[in-house]
């Protein structure tokens, strides 16, 4: 199964390679009244009109083929099995440990043994809604 989603997306960039290359060498509207005046653009390896017809093909035929595998892709990466949890259920959200005192985080000191300091209690943060916009 995973070969064959290499496969495909390999295809499907070469497709989506090579349709920009034909977009990019194609001809806009107005380009073949220069051809009309005699500007020499209708001396090409594809002749007058030669070029259009074929690069226009190509190109419907790569777009085509981009598409079916995008088509595929996206059927091969829903076919998945399900677990039923979401990335999401699988976070755990934990707040960092808090020391008991600020003393203890220099190096070199020790923590003083008297109990009278109290622990630090983390602000408490709104969950959700009007309490989170600050006010003046």
């Amino acid at each position: 199964m995973n070969m064959v989603l290499t496969a495909v997306l390999a295809v499907q960039m070469l497709s989506a390679l090579g349709m920009i290359g034909l977009i990019l060498v194609q001809h806009g509207k107005g380009a073949d009244m220069g051809a009309a005046f005699g500007s020499g653009g209708s001396g090409s390896l594809f002749g007058a009109s030669g070029s259009a017809n074929f690069l226009s093909r190509t190109t419907g035929i790569l777009a085509a083929l981009f598409f079916a595998c995008t088509l595929l892709l996206a059927y091969f990466g829903n076919a998945q099995p399900r677990t039923g949890t979401s990335v999401l259920e699988g976070a755990a959200v934990s707040a960092p440990a808090v020391p008991a005192s600020g003393a203890a985080q220099i190096p070199g000191t020790a923590a003083p043994a008297s109990a009278d300091l109290a622990t630090p209690v983390p602000p408490a943060v709104p969950s959700s809604g009007a309490a989170q916009i600050p006010t003046k």
